[in-house]
């Protein structure tokens, strides 16, 4: 029986899976088998790494348009500039080193029939096995006025990169006095926590340069995780800094006009000096292509062997699954891919598969050594992932330092999950 998830063991990466990944009865003799993960971030890089390692014969190809990975998770600190875009940066070279192929291409077709996927340099990959771990796109047909082009006025800084850029330069290039809404949508999306902890960065960003300015939240939901040890740091660290508008009060954001970099909302416009509109999401488009999302955008699947519900032979991992309470997390992707590669070997071994014990952590850091985490455990129940006990959250009464532990213990976790996945 495993043990429950702790803070600590989470930043150690002690509670991963189910069961282990290394176990002597997974080694001998298995058959090979071609395994094609598509997506090259915390959920894929890890299920590619768990599969070679749990069976060296298995022929692995990491599919993956991006030479260098970009991590979300501590993005919202360049944002407020407190770190640089290089230390978010991650290559595959130790994935290649391992005997992993990395295919620098965008999956662009998937035949589930002859079990091939097509990239976009036109070559065709078969497949015993297919894994899909593309993360969110944005469902922009739910926010009028809202595209690609929009983006570069109103950033949406939602996939860390060249948008997580945009949205410092223009924080930096904003008058003191100045307004920063931030559009929040509805769930489900990725990682909860982090609009608020984006809030808290650039009210401390704004706090230290530009104090007459103010972060309005304009918000599709009416509560959130976390919500009372966010509002507890917001009083005591920037007062009447940062105002949020809930889903009661009118906070849904409705609509967009970029060229006025106007935010609409049920009931009233706002119009600040700094836009960052995220909008609602779903699985990554490739998803759709393979047929394995449903008509709610997102991909249901078999919550032992991560298989999906709709296309036969293929599995999908991280964000882009219909994971009932496991939150759509860096943490709990990297627990999926390793629990996915566990149950492909058993499958390709021809035994039934456990059930898996997954983990996620989530850190949120309101300000340079400050921070708090929540984490949990799910396991299935029925079609779904459920939480069982073991969880364990910040208290929302603390002594200060407390917060400065665990906004060092957020620094190790992000340490250790990238070495784990990437170094």
């Amino acid at each position: 029986m495993n043990a429950p998830v702790t803070r600590r063991n989470a930043v150690l990466g002690i509670a991963v899976a189910a069961t282990s990944l290394a176990a002597p009865s997974i080694l001998r003799a298995q058959p090979a088998g071609r395994i094609v993960v598509v997506g090259g971030g915390f959920g894929g890089a890890a299920c590619a790494r768990a599969l070679k390692r749990a069976d060296p014969k298995l022929v692995v190809t990491l599919i993956e348009p991006n030479e260098t990975f970009i991590s979300c998770p501590f993005s919202n600190e360049v944002i407020a500039g407190l770190r640089e875009i290089e230390a978010q940066q991650f290559g595959y070279g130790r994935l290649a080193a391992e005997g992993i192929a990395v295919v620098v291409q965008a999956a662009k077709m998937i035949d589930p029939h002859k079990r091939i996927v097509t990239t976009s340099d036109g070559a065709a990959l078969t497949y015993d096995r297919l894994i899909l771990s593309p993360g969110i796109d944005f469902h922009l047909d739910a926010l009028p006025g809202y595209d690609d082009a929009a983006s570069k006025t109103m950033p949406h800084a939602w996939k860390a990169g060249a948008q997580t850029l945009l949205l410092r330069r223009q924080l930096e290039a904003m008058a003191d006095g100045g307004t920063v809404a931030i559009a929040i949508p509805a769930n489900p999306s990725r990682c909860p926590p982090a609009p608020y902890e984006r809030a808290s960065l650039i009210a401390h960003y704004l706090k230290t340069k530009k104090p007459r300015s103010k972060v309005l939240i304009l918000d599709a939901k009416d509560s959130f995780s976390q919500q009372r040890l966010f509002e507890k740091a917001w009083k005591e660290l920037y007062g009447d800094m940062i105002e949020r508008v809930a889903l009661s009060q009118g906070g849904r954001v409705t609509s967009v006009d970029p060229a006025t970099r106007t935010i609409v909302t049920e009931f009233g416009n706002y119009t600040p000096d700094v836009a960052n509109v995220i909008p609602p999401q779903r699985a990554g488009r490739i998803a759709g292509i393979a047929g394995a999302a449903d008509a709610t955008g997102w991909c249901p699947i078999d919550p032992v062997t991560f298989e999906s519900k709709l296309v036969p032979n293929v599995h999908v991992i991280g964000d882009a699954c219909l994971g009932g309470g496991v939150p759509k997390s860096a943490s709990a992707a990297s627990s999926q891919g390793k629990a996915c590669a566990n149950a492909i070997v058993g499958l390709l071994a021809g035994r039934k598969p456990e059930a898996p014990r997954l983990t996620g952590v989530c850190y949120s850091t309101v300000a340079p050594g400050y921070g708090f985490s929540l984490a949990g455990n799910y396991q299935p129940r029925g079609d779904i992932f459920a939480e069982v006990e073991g969880g364990a959250t910040s208290p929302v009464e603390a002594p200060r330092e407390l917060r400065a532990r665990e906004s060092a213990e957020a620094e190790r976790w992000f340490q250790t999950i990238t070495a784990e996945t990437f170094g």
